[in-house]
């Protein structure tokens, strides 16, 4: 018998958008797709534009749009029963994206200067919220989070929260490197450990480029010319949604039905940052080039948290490190101070008092 729903998107922003309007596009399958969030003209949008897509490419692709309010209580314990989709995919948060290229306050600036963790909490609180809502109905479905996966999803894990993977971040690359290769006969088979930080590079022009780079490995051989390489990758400063929303849609297609899949994801089980990794009979499993150990992999990763942002410790612990707490200590001494991840809730609020403060005052 058919699910009810395949794949339940929480979110009604432009991320939201892709995966939808490419799910459409590209189902070979009959998929029970559900959209939910809380902006009904959003929605309407979405579910029009991606009912569209599914007819012009002549795709079996069924869509509802569920309104509901993530800031309610009980509100995703109320559809998750209701719908008991295959996957869940969270993309609504209380941060958007475009914070990366914007300027002007104060906010933005502590950002810019700090790195994106500065805006994990935020990132983190619908997803565990979701998150929550599926262990208490001990949902049997897969929970995708696409908010700052590479750190929130460690702090899902250390709140015991169900998360399997994130999409977009390591994969930015991972598709942009392989899309540059593709003219080779044969292309070669590309892996690659990435976190998020080492993406920035390419949204920079070619003679800009400087900083931490992915490790890349070819046909298993590691190459140590990255950026050489790869100098025709150019991404855009504001988020490339066309490229991160858009790689999670081969997999969640795989997870909704059953099939096998291999690619790159980040945060997969809470991990920090991106990893190669395959799908096999709903099971997903790093990797790895041959060679490189799963603590070398992991540990690579971690360091870049650990040296300047959020470091999510194994007591669930959530330390700020670098130059993200020495902003954050000129701003809010307290909040510099770190905290439990049990605590998120009340921790998001502070947080909100400090980001509301910061957005009214100029850069």
């Amino acid at each position: 018998m058919a699910r009810a729903c395949d794949i339940l998107i929480f979110g009604s922003g432009s991320f939201a958008q892709r995966i939808a309007c490419d799910l459409a596009a590209t189902a070979t399958e009959p998929i029970a797709l559900g959209l939910a969030g809380r902006n009904a003209a959003r929605l309407n949008w979405i579910a029009t534009a991606a009912r569209a897509r599914a007819h012009m490419f002549g795709r079996p692709l069924r869509l509802a749009t569920y309104a509901v309010d993530l800031g309610v209580t009980g509100a995703a314990e109320t559809l998750l029963a209701k719908l008991e989709p295959g996957v869940v995919v969270q993309a609504a948060s209380q941060q958007g994206g475009a914070v990366i290229a914007a300027g002007g306050t104060a906010w933005g600036r502590l950002v810019a200067e700090g790195g994106l963790s500065a805006t994990a909490v935020f990132q983190a609180l619908l997803s565990a919220r979701v998150a929550g809502a599926m262990r208490e109905l001990a949902l049997q479905g897969q929970l995708i989070n696409c908010c700052f996966p590479d750190v929130v999803n460690g702090i899902l894990q250390g709140m015991g929260l169900p998360v399997l993977c994130g999409i977009g971040n390591i994969s930015i690359l991972a598709h942009a490197f392989a899309g540059s290769l593709a003219a080779a006969d044969p292309a070669p088979d590309l892996k690659l450990l990435c976190h998020y930080q080492a993406i920035a590079a390419w949204r920079r022009p070619r003679v800009e480029r400087t900083g931490p780079a992915p490790r890349v490995w070819l046909d298993g051989r590691e190459i140590d010319d990255v950026f050489a390489r790869f100098t025709s990758v150019q991404l855009t400063p504001e988020p490339v949604i066309d490229i991160s929303g858009a790689s999670g849609v081969p997999l969640l297609l795989a997870l909704a039905k059953g099939g096998a899949w291999r690619g790159h994801v980040p945060g997969p089980a809470g991990l920090p940052g991106g990893y190669p990794v395959v799908l096999a009979a709903g099971k997903l499993d790093l990797d790895l080039p041959a060679g490189l150990a799963r603590a070398d992999a992991v540990a690579w990763n971690a360091r870049f948290e650990a040296e300047n942002g959020l470091f999510i410790a194994a007591d669930g612990r959530a330390e700020f490190r670098g130059r993200l707490r020495e902003r954050l200590a000129a701003e809010s001494p307290a909040l510099a101070a770190g905290f439990h991840v049990a605590d998120l809730e009340a921790v998001a609020a502070d947080f909100r008092e400090l980001r509301d403060r910061l957005l009214a005052r100029p850069a």
